[in-house]
C-alpha cells in the first residue's frame, strides 16, 4: 500500500516510539523509510555560508547514526535526512522531495482533558501532500 515512509524524530521517548511505530509499517509494507531528524537555531564553527552544517557535524547526527542502528536491527537501510528547518516543514518538504506516500508523527498527548495534535502533527496533517498518520504516543511520555 505504502512504498514511500517519512518520519519525524527526536531525541525523546515520543520521537523513539514514533520512529519505532514508523519502523513496523515500513518492515510491514516492504516500503522505504526516511527519518528526520532536526536541530534548530544552532551556532557554530560547522556551519557553511549557507547556514546548514557539515554533515556529520550536524547536531542531529548522533541521533540519525542512533536510529540508523535501531533501523538496521530490525531489517531496514533507511534514508537519513538532517534538517535545521521546523521539524514540520522539513517532514513535508522532504515527504514531497522522496514523493512520498505516507508522513509518520506522534501526538503530543492531551491538553485540558481534550485530546489535542501537537504543534508538528497539526501543520503536517493540514500540509502534507500525502496521506499522514498520527501515532498515539502518549503512553511514551
Amino acid at each position: 500500500m505504502f512504498k514511500t515512509i517519512v518520519v519525524s524524530a527526536t531525541d525523546t521517548p515520543v520521537g523513539r516510539e514514533t520512529v519505532l511505530s514508523a519502523l513496523t509499517l515500513a518492515n510491514t509494507m516492504g516500503a522505504d523509510l526516511h527519518i528526520v531528524a532536526t536541530i534548530q537555531n544552532e551556532q557554530g564553527p560547522n556551519r557553511t555560508e549557507q547556514g546548514g552544517y557539515v554533515h556529520d557535524d550536524h547536531p542531529a547526527a548522533p541521533l540519525l547514526v542512533s536510529l540508523r542502528e535501531l533501523a538496521q536491527e530490525q531489517g531496514i537501510e533507511p534514508n537519513m535526512h538532517a534538517s535545521t528547518e521546523s521539524p514540520a516543514h522539513a517532514v513535508v518538504t522532504i515527504a514531497e522531495n522522496v514523493d512520498a506516500d505516507l508522513i509518520v508523527v506522534g501526538n503530543k498527548g492531551k491538553t485540558s482533558g481534550r485530546r489535542m495534535l501537537g504543534s508538528v502533527a497539526s501543520h503536517v496533517t493540514h500540509s502534507a501532500h500525502c496521506s499522514v498518520i498520527v501515532i498515539d504516543t502518549r503512553g511514551a511520555v
